[in-house]
């Protein structure tokens, strides 16, 4: 499977600071967890990142619509 297939899975997505002094992003699926911990930099580059894909998605969903008319 690849990052464009959609999917029928459901998941909890959770994101929060550790006691620790991290960001954990919490995902649950199908029984399963999976808490990841990041430094608080990485975590910037995650959203980063994010931001950066939203922003493609955004366009190309825009190039599929058709101009209106006013």
């Amino acid at each position: 499977m690849s990052i464009d297939n959609e999917s029928d899975v459901t998941a909890n997505l959770q994101i929060g600071p550790t006691t620790l002094g991290m960001v954990r992003i919490f995902v649950e699926a199908g029984g399963l967890e999976i808490p990841m911990d990041f430094e608080p930099e990485e975590a910037e580059e995650i959203a980063e990142e994010i931001r950066a894909a939203a922003a493609r998605a955004r366009a190309s969903a825009m190039k599929g619509q058709k101009p209106r008319n006013s």
